[in-house]
């Protein structure tokens, strides 16, 4: 796809860096680029090869590898890679192959040197060891470039154990990165030290490579120290290495790690990480309410505080996955175990149903099913048990029809694109929301990519499921006043889920699929869409902030149920508002409305 001068202009001002310079910058920017277009599996750059810049991707999908051909990172729209081997020497550190069919900006090495050299915001972003933090932050929101230790003590693998042991008592550090030409092998740490080798009483000779944990477990540092404490509770580790692009740029260990708050959330995960039946983690998750509550008055942001929730609800979800194999026995064919709704989206509240199915590998055999029937009641009937009740839809891995083979469920997407009922359009609207949580994760890959492809080319499908999000509306009556619930348990309420949140999730649902966007988290797919050019700058920027203010008011209704004693629910007395925060909140409906009459007028909000 031939790119033009203004297309590379508009994309270069949704990513950072280059968003903060001039307008003229920018020009100058797009005149020197050079525009890659490749084929999956092309070989962007391999080990040691002379870099030809700095690559940040347009279109598609990039893989990352060590030498040994293990994947090290994924990488998709807007991201950078190749930065740390040029602006070293030159050389490739890593192979980086595409993914998939992509489109690729090559900013020469001259031009990212003259930018880093005129650009204080430049020369921070390639520069990773400076911390632009200016004050006290919470863990649970403070990227890991902030928390990491740069320049991690590094070794090659020929290393001998004791020689590994020296540099750790000399350093005054409990672990050693295992490298060789810069790509991330192994870590060594003291336990592996006392466990394997003096344990085993291996010869002196015996070099680190034989002790190591080979191909651990990296974060990146845009991560968030949440991130960390839950990959290292859940998993029982105390060691997490930093990769970007493929490259080791620093390490957080336990004792980076000091922050009560987070700590709290953490806590959470590693408890249940460790539970031995449902009961046990029942008594976790009931800690839930009280974690929104601090989550809350911590100050943290909504997308942070559902994060986390959600990554509780992942952490059940494996857990009870392992516990069911440790009942039944393995597996007899690889599986996946995906979450829709709101956990899928990575955006629970105290207030959670499950919605999940189960997808199998197409050698599963009638005789398999009995199996995965076993498996998702003993998941389902757990999760109930810790909280998160049945769907009301019976839209979980329980149900047959969502307990189903690769090749059904690409029948199944591919008949609701076909003949987009009612039906098929609620189904694909919860579908379309789906996120792997535990067992094998390709299986979902490549369905996910043609469902996208070939749901965004049917124009007929795009018009009904546009159709299909308008349907929710937000609550505004006559004159921007408030449209309350008129009877029942919730009269005079608000409903802040199916009227607040839901028309902005269904609104970013129709986004991603124009712009075929594999991300689920709502805020997530706004902001794609506006680097896609799907939103306008201004579009967007109206759209999150009105996202944001509702899905905050409706966090913090929820927090003062549960400081009176009451179960967090979604439906918001306007008595309960001040004038100030009932005018603002009326103003991020109308936003909504606004944003969802340009759809259903096929307007979009570019210009």
């Amino acid at each position: 796809m031939p790119l033009s001068h203004d297309e590379i202009t508009r994309f270069l001002k949704s990513v950072h860096p280059y968003d903060a310079l001039p307008l003229e910058t920018l020009d100058q920017i797009a005149n020197q680029i050079e525009v890659w277009e490749v084929e999956k599996d092309f070989p962007v750059y391999e080990l040691g090869h002379t870099l030809p810049g700095v690559f940040v991707i347009y279109e598609g999908h990039v893989e990352i590898t060590d030498e040994n051909d293990a994947v090290v990172s994924h990488l998709g729209l807007r991201n950078s890679f190749g930065e740390r081997g040029l602006l070293k020497d030159g050389k490739a550190a890593t192979k980086a192959r595409a993914h998939t069919p992509s489109v690729l900006l090559v900013l020469p090495p001259g031009l990212v040197r003259e930018l880093i050299d005129g650009h204080d915001v430049v020369s921070k972003f390639f520069n990773r060891t400076r911390s632009n933090r200016s004050g006290p932050q919470s863990l649970a929101t403070s990227a890991v470039d902030v928390l990491m230790a740069h320049n991690p003590a590094t070794c090659p693998p020929d290393t001998s154990v004791q020689e590994a042991a020296r540099i750790m008592r000399d350093k005054h550090i409990s672990s050693l990165c295992v490298t060789e030409v810069d790509s991330l092998l192994g870590i060594a740490t003291l336990r592996d030290i006392s466990g394997k080798y003096v344990a085993n009483g291996m010869p002196a000779e015996t070099p680190v490579s034989a002790i190591m944990t080979a191909n651990p477990i990296t974060l990146s540092p845009s991560d968030i120290g949440s991130d960390v404490l839950h990959v290292m509770m859940e998993r029982g580790i105390g060691h997490i290495p930093i990769s970007e692009g493929g490259r080791l740029v620093g390490i957080v260990t336990q004792t980076d790690l000091t922050h009560y708050q987070a700590v709290n959330s953490a806590e959470l995960v590693r408890r249940i990480a460790q539970a031995d039946s449902a009961d046990q983690m029942a008594v976790v998750t009931a800690e839930i309410p009280q974690l929104l509550v601090q989550l809350v008055a911590g100050g943290n942001r909504h997308e942070i505080v559902t994060r986390l929730i959600s990554d509780i609800a992942d952490t059940a979800t494996r857990r009870l996955l392992a516990l069911a194999e440790d009942k039944l026995g393995p597996a007899p064919v690889p599986y996946l175990w995906l979450a829709c709704g709101s956990q899928g989206r990575q955006e629970q509240t105290g207030v959670s149903d499950q919605d999940n199915c189960l997808m199998l590998d197409d050698s599963v055999t009638g005789a398999d099913m009995k199996y995965f029937a076993e498996l998702a009641k003993y998941v389902s009937d757990g999760l109930d048990t810790c909280g998160y009740f049945y769907c009301p839809g019976d839209m979980m891995a329980t149900n047959p029809r969502w307990c189903q083979p690769v090749r059904v469920w690409r029948d199944y997407f591919n008949g609701w694109i076909a003949k987009p009922n009612p039906e098929a359009q609620m189904l694909a609207s919860v579908m379309f929301d789906l996120r792997p949580i535990g067992g094998a994760f390709h299986l979902f890959d490549d369905l996910q990519a043609e469902t996208l492809a070939a749901a965004n080319a049917n124009s007929i499908f795009v018009a009904h499921m546009i159709s299909n999000s308008l349907k929710h509306t937000p609550p505004l009556g006559l004159l921007r006043g408030f449209a309350t619930i008129r009877s029942g348990e919730h009269r005079n309420t608000l409903d802040l889920k199916h009227n607040g949140v839901v028309p902005v999730v269904d609104l970013a649902r129709i986004y991603s699929l124009q712009g075929q966007l594999t991300e689920a988290n709502t805020r997530a797919r706004l902001k794609l869409a506006a680097s896609g050019g799907i939103l306008s700058p201004s579009g967007a920027r109206d759209f999150l902030d009105a996202y944001d203010l509702i899905a905050e008011t409706r966090l913090e209704h929820q927090v003062r149920l549960v400081k009176g004693d009451q179960k967090p629910d979604n439906f918001l007395p306007p008595s309960d508002l001040s004038d100030f925060e009932r005018s603002h909140l009326r103003d991020a409906f109308v936003v909504v409305k606004t944003m969802q009459s340009a759809v259903g007028h096929g307007k979009g909000m570019l210009g």
